[in-house]
Formats: C-alpha cells, structure tokens, sequence
C-alpha cells in the first residue's frame, strides 16, 4: 500500500484541539504534550541566537523556558497560529538572558539591545563568504553607522577573559594575559623621588647645590672639587655635610623623605 502523506491541516487541527483543551481544562499532560511537540521550534531559535561565545546548553534551556511560557499563555480563541505567538515570545525569553545575564560591564539597555541586533546580522551577512562592514550592518540594520560602531565595541563588554587565558598554544611558549599585562615600574618611584629631591636642593645655597652635584652626580672626589672651587678638602667636606644636615631637616619638618633616605637619594641622583 503507498504510504500517506501527512496532512499539514490535520496537524494544525490537532495542535488546536490540545490548545483548546488545555485552555479549558489546563490539563498537566496536555501542556506536556504540546511542550514536547514545539521543542524544535525553540532549538531552531536557539541556534539562531548561538555563537562561539554562547554555551547552546545554556541557550536552549532558556528557549525551553520561553516555549512554556508561550504554550500556558496562549489563546486559541485568538485565532492566530501557535508559531506566530511563540516565535516572539521565545526570541524575547532569550534578548533578557542575554540582557540580564551575559553581560560583564552593563551599557545601557537601548544599547545592549542592539548590540544584540548587530550580532544577529553579523552571523546572517556572513553567510556570503565575507565580514560585512560598518556601512552594510547599518543598512541592514536601518541604524547609523556610528550607532552600529558602538553597539560593535559594546558588545565585548559581554564576556570578561580569565587573567589565567592562554594567548596562544602551549606549543608555542606563548605566556597567559596575566603575563602580558603591566608590572610594577620602579621608574615611577624615581620620578617621585626626584620630585622630591628637587624641592629639597632649593633649601641649600647655590654653591652647595654645585658641590652636592658634582660630589654625587659627577663622582668627583673632595680634593678635586676643592680644586675647582679654589677650596681645601677639609671646606668641601664641611659644605657637605652642612648640606645634607639641612636638607635633612627640612625632610624630617616636611614628613617626605626620611633623613636616611634623602642621603641615598643624592647616592642615586
């Protein structure tokens, strides 16, 4: 005998017949039954929202939990096909998930929303071989290409990387993020300290500043200065140490540098 081919009208009057008795009776295998019967379409929907970010596991509970809510809040007295009611209320189920749920830094909803969009035509435009542009999502989406721009840069703020993420594979020695991200700069502390030190050489006199220089920076001996200066060793030492003994107070008066730490400052000026 040939076989019989399913008669789509047939199908749609029995999914009716159940919405009509659920309707009235709210009968749990009824509810059950139509569940199961428009699983598919919630994976359909599902996948359409899935990307290499998204867990489909995830996705499709949350579909699921759309087509429940689709199936106890349908009328049939409406007279308007299951698919049509549902198809929206699923779709939405999953925009809230990925509105509430999925985003690390939360941008503002009208934001977030059409980032959302801009996703969707992504993956439908790139269905012809190439990464659509700025300009072709925003005639696609009718939307400014500013708009598209930022919806773009909005939309790596859903997912946060694990500091332990590797850059690349473990063949190739590549370090983890945590690896390549900034360390503590000791020639920012330098900086500070000659700041510091620069206030400090204002409270001594010209000429000190000079011997002082030319004792630290230059590496010249006290008998060379001396030369220089047209002084004894003995008079070079003294203006040193006079020197460092006010500085030192006006660290010690101002709480910036310990007297210890003034001398080794000039050590490493």
């Amino acid at each position: 005998m040939p076989s019989r081919t399913p008669d789509p009208d047939a199908r749609v009057s029995g999914e009716g017949a159940l919405f009509a008795r659920l309707h009235a009776t709210r009968d749990p295998a009824t509810r059950e039954l139509l569940i199961e019967r428009f699983l598919p379409l919630a994976r359909r929907i599902a996948l359409r929202f899935s990307t290499r970010r998204d867990t489909l596991e995830d996705l499709l509970q949350v579909a699921t939990i759309g087509l429940i809510n689709a199936v106890d809040r349908f009328d049939p007295a409406r007279g308007v096909a299951f698919s049509t009611y549902a198809v929206p209320t699923i779709s939405g189920e999953i925009k809230r998930y990925f509105r509430d749920r999925t985003w690390s830094v939360r941008p503002p909803r009208a934001l977030q929303e059409l980032a959302l969009r801009v996703d969707a035509a992504v993956v439908e435009l790139t269905e012809d071989a190439h990464a659509p542009t700025v300009a072709e999502l925003a005639r696609k989406l009718d939307e400014p290409e500013e708009h598209v721009l930022e919806a773009l840069h909005a939309h790596h703020a859903r997912y946060a990387v694990s500091m332990q993420a590797q850059l690349g594979s473990e063949d190739d020695g590549v370090a983890r993020l945590e690896d390549r991200l900034g360390l503590d700069d000791e020639a920012y502390d330098v900086a500070e300290e000659r700041v510091v030190l620069e206030r400090l050489l204002r409270m001594v006199t010209a000429r000190d500043r000079r011997v002082l220089r030319m004792h630290f920076d230059l590496d010249m001996t006290q008998r060379e200065i001396g030369e220089v200066l047209g002084v004894s060793q003995m008079q070079v030492s003294r203006i040193i140490r006079h020197a460092l003994r006010r500085m030192r107070i006006g660290a010690t008066r101002s709480e910036e540098l310990s007297s210890e730490r003034s001398e080794e400052l000039l050590l490493r000026a």
